[in-house]
């Protein structure tokens, strides 16, 4: 199989390297990068249904396709609003900045993000302003000033100053994929229809923007009931009708005793446990890897990190555009484009393709507890997957796909909490295992934080 990626990721869970001759790839178009993007694309959407299709036939998996253009698509935007617009992606100060010695981005979509980053710059509510203020600070300075203030932001370096830097090195010697051996138990009793392979599922989606909920969705497409638990006012804007898709979206607040009692509650009756909290800070609230599993033994903890699991920066608030400027990524766009401003990749590859991943590790584990008892955790990080796509970059980018078009929406109308909408065509097709989301897309907050089945 000509792609760069599939052997190596498919490496990280154990025998799917076998059932890869049950998977192919349509050539259908590519998005225009300086990095093999669509071929990350369909490599991780690949390798989810495979694992699917694993789970559900006991080993001998069905065929499985990937349509590259609709993969590509779904690392972008797959919803299609009809007669409503998207609230905007981005905070009005959130962007890129020319600092002293080269270009820093902020990230500010967060309230509390936007306060920290203002507390260093200023308290401006215009890019113009930010932008002068930025331009008398010394990139990796303004960095740490911001960070230590609790906000995000990433100078952008380049791939060799990156491969240099503590946590660069650190990455690099991490696996894909962290896996632990949390416990044994009895024999699963959970069975399902091979064509809804995980009905009667429970997973406990604790994630935000973005790797996580795009593994919760694709979950959810697939039966499992996914619960997605936010904090009070917690908002992501345009992100969130992509990304809610059959998933039930609830409120909890963890600094209350009663907000602890609760998720305490459905921990005992999860299967899985999705989060992308910093490393230390679920620990921090009584939920660490022993006190999961003494409340409940048979729970899968898979987790995600921005900056990996072993460099200085294990605790550093992250998302896949700060991770492209810290990583190279976005210096080696600029370089090959010869632009003047930093050229991150078309679309948020390091988000979605760890999402992917994350997914791949949920079905793998839960094929693991089913067949032998044996209960996982899994740790992944977008730094860990900016280090896979870094090693695949190309000397001249790939021609740009033809636009969206209506014979690549599909002709499902969904009607959101917003209004009716479609989305892109779904990349994959799994022998025998239809997709099916069971409702719309949700705003934030309207669920109850209980299990529904």
């Amino acid at each position: 199989m000509q792609n760069p990626f599939i052997h190596q990721l498919a490496a990280e869970f154990d025998g799917l390297s076998d059932h890869l001759d049950t998977l192919q790839i349509k050539e259908t178009g590519e998005l225009p990068s300086w990095f093999e993007t669509t071929a990350l694309a369909n490599a991780s959407v690949g390798l989810s249904g495979l694992a699917l299709a694993r789970l559900a036939d006991g080993g001998a998996a069905p065929s499985v396709e990937v349509n590259s253009r609709f993969a590509s698509l779904w690392f972008g935007m797959s919803i299609q609003p009809q007669g409503w617009e998207l609230p905007p992606i981005w905070d009005t100060i959130a962007g890129d900045y020319a600092c002293k010695d080269g270009w820093i981005k902020l990230h500010t979509n967060a309230r509390h993000h936007r306060k920290a980053a203002c507390s260093v710059l200023g308290d401006h509510d215009d890019k113009q302003a930010i932008a002068k203020s930025v331009a008398h600070w010394d990139g990796e300075a303004l960095e740490t000033a911001i960070v230590e203030a609790g906000g995000c932001a990433a100078f952008m370096r380049s791939i060799d100053d990156w491969q240099q830097h503590p946590t660069g090195k650190a990455i690099a010697r991490e696996p894909i994929v962290h896996w632990t051996k949390r416990s044994k138990v009895d024999a699963d009793p959970w069975t399902a229809p091979a064509d809804r392979p995980l009905s009667g599922i429970r997973i406990l989606d604790l994630t935000r923007v973005l790797a996580g909920p795009v593994a919760g969705r694709f979950l959810a497409g697939f039966d499992a009931e996914v619960l997605r638990i936010d904090p009070p006012g917690w908002d992501e804007g345009a992100v969130i009708p992509e990304v809610v898709l059959g998933k039930s979206c609830a409120t909890l607040n963890l600094k209350t005793e009663a907000g602890i009692e609760r998720l305490t509650t459905l921990l005992r009756t999860a299967d899985v446990l999705l989060h992308g909290y910093r490393a230390d800070a679920l620990a921090g609230l009584g939920f660490s890897e022993e006190d999961l599993a003494e409340i409940n033994p048979r729970l899968i903890n898979v987790r995600l990190n921005a900056y990996g699991w072993s460099g200085p920066w294990v605790n550093r608030r992250g998302y896949d555009s700060l991770v492209q400027m810290n990583s190279g990524i976005a210096n080696y766009g600029m370089a090959m484009a010869k632009s003047d401003v930093p050229t991150p990749l078309p679309v948020q590859a390091l988000d979605h393709a760890t999402g992917y991943l994350l997914a791949t590790s949920v079905l793998h584990a839960l094929r693991m507890r089913r067949e032998t008892g044996t209960v996982l955790s899994a740790k992944l990080s977008l730094a860990k997957t900016a280090n896979v796509l870094s090693q695949h970059r190309l000397s001249r980018i790939n021609e740009a796909m033809p636009p969206l078009g209506e014979a690549d929406i599909d002709p499902h109308v969904e009607n959101t909490d917003w209004g009716p909408a479609r989305r892109v065509r779904f990349p994959l097709e799994i022998e025998g295992i239809p997709h099916a989301w069971d409702h719309p897309a949700r705003r934030l907050h309207t669920s109850k934080p209980i299990w529904q089945q």
